[in-house]
């Protein structure tokens, strides 16, 4: 469920935004700032919810300084960049001699945020047997480090984040269903980019005016149609995609300039952005796309599959002729659809042939 915000006048949105560097006004983001702002005072588990590259540890970072635990660590973990093999050992620690390699005891995450926030992004990642330890975590601040049969305790926040669909990871038996129900006491959501477009050309202008300032290029403004293209593509890459197209601009559209000039910003045409524009399949966006003549991509596989196969027959000929110029026994492929239709074959049989030739 979705803490809802019951009161905001205490709560200095612009201030904050600025602070962890978040642009935006749409109603969708200010709840989320809200939500968090409002639950950090708790020691309440939350799960922040979002596509990738919508900034969802910059939620985490509101949660831990504006929560009692501001003063200890927050130790941000990507789950789904350990290893299976190492992801007990990494989050609970270990024993000397617990397996191969363990030359020494060692401290896991959650002994080294002990009295603080442990942000725990892509957590959908952990595997089960990691994820009923954490349940445990939760449950008793309780855990086992790998190798021992000693009880160790700590007391940690757990601030998770996910861009997959737990409940649909649950049916596919990936998630413990308890462990969700844990997890989510508190649900942030994070709204994608095409759920919030009027924040579009902000962020756009934003890492233009950044960029420029960080290596004396000349700004970048945008035509109100250039505008209106950024808006009608879906950023399934959210802001770090945003981003990405943004600095591609600069480097190549704009120029170093003097220090005097650069209140003198350099207008992009929507013509100039479709250069840089990622493109879809779809075709929905007003941007430069390769001429393909109406064919979808299954046909035009189809067609390229058989003329490889095609190419493969001809080349066993040309080795069948110099086999047979050079006086050895003619070994033909298995195929025939590449041969010459000879007058012993019956009518449908050369019909086939002429048309696969003709392909």
């Amino acid at each position: 469920m979705t803490f809802a915000v019951m009161s905001r006048q205490n709560i200095d949105l612009t201030a904050i935004k600025n602070r962890y560097n978040i642009v935006g006004n749409s109603p969708e983001l200010d709840l989320a700032i809200s939500t968090a702002v409002n639950v950090a005072k708790t020691n309440a588990p939350v799960l922040i919810i979002g596509e990738s590259g919508v900034g969802k540890d910059a939620f985490s970072r509101i949660i831990h300084d504006f929560s009692l635990r501001k003063s200890k660590k927050l130790l941000p973990v990507n789950c789904g960049a350990i290893p299976t093999g190492t992801v007990n050992s990494e989050l609970f620690g270990h024993e000397k001699g617990s397996f191969t390699g363990a030359i020494e005891a060692r401290k896991g995450y959650f002994e080294e945020a002990d009295g603080g926030t442990i942000f725990l992004d892509e957590i959908g990642e952990l595997p089960r047997d990691t994820q009923a330890q954490l349940l445990r975590v939760l449950q008793q601040g309780e855990f086992l480090r790998v190798g021992s049969s000693k009880i160790q305790k700590t007391d940690v926040r757990v601030v998770a984040a996910t861009n997959m669909d737990l409940q649909h990871a649950i049916s596919q038996n990936h998630f413990r269903l308890d462990l969700y129900y844990r997890l989510n006491t508190i649900t942030i959501q994070i709204p994608s980019l095409r759920e919030r477009v009027e924040d579009i050309p902000l962020l756009f202008k934003k890492f233009c005016l950044d960029f420029a300032a960080s290596n004396g290029y000349q700004p970048i403004q945008l035509t109100h149609d250039a505008e209106k293209m950024l808006k009608s593509y879906r950023w399934p890459g959210n802001i770090r995609e945003l981003m990405s197209v943004a600095h591609r601009v600069c480097t190549m559209e704009s120029q170093p300039t003097s220090q005097s000039d650069r209140d003198q910003r350099l207008m992009l045409t929507s013509l100039q952005l479709s250069k840089y524009m990622p493109r879809e399949e779809s075709g929905q966006l007003a941007v430069l796309q390769e001429n393909t003549g109406g064919m979808n991509a299954s046909d035009r596989e189809k067609i390229i599959h058989s003329i490889f196969s095609l190419k493969q027959e001809i080349d066993q000929l040309k080795a069948a002729v110099s086999e047979l110029q050079a006086g050895n026994s003619l070994s033909l492929p298995e195929h025939r659809a590449a041969l010459p239709p000879s007058e012993e074959q019956e009518p449908e049989e050369q019909l086939q042939d002429e048309n696969y030739l003709r392909l």
